[in-house]
């Protein structure tokens, strides 16, 4: 008696092992993805930093209170004026 064992696809999307055509996958969420991050570290009696990096190449270091918060508004600034972001997704930011 011979077993006979399951096969496997490799490499496939599975939509597509599945004949769904990619297009017609729902999407999950809303359709945003983030493209920009501020990172901020503020331990207890050490100096601040912050990090400001975008995926338009954007890449941003700060240390010290005042520094930091004039990062903090320059990353909010860049949310407006990025290159990767569509109007729509200015105007709703």
């Amino acid at each position: 008696m011979t077993v006979a064992r399951p096969t496997r696809t490799v490499g496939a999307r599975k939509a597509v092992a599945e004949g769904v055509p990619p297009g017609s996958v729902p999407q999950v969420g809303d359709g945003r993805r983030p493209i920009a991050w501020l990172t901020l570290t503020a331990p207890r009696g050490a100096t601040p930093t912050a990090t400001s990096t975008c995926q338009c190449g954007r890449n941003l270091f700060a240390a010290g209170h005042r520094r930091v918060l004039a990062l903090i508004d320059d990353h909010a600034r860049h949310r407006t004026l990025c290159p990767l972001r569509t109007p729509q997704e200015g105007a709703a930011a």
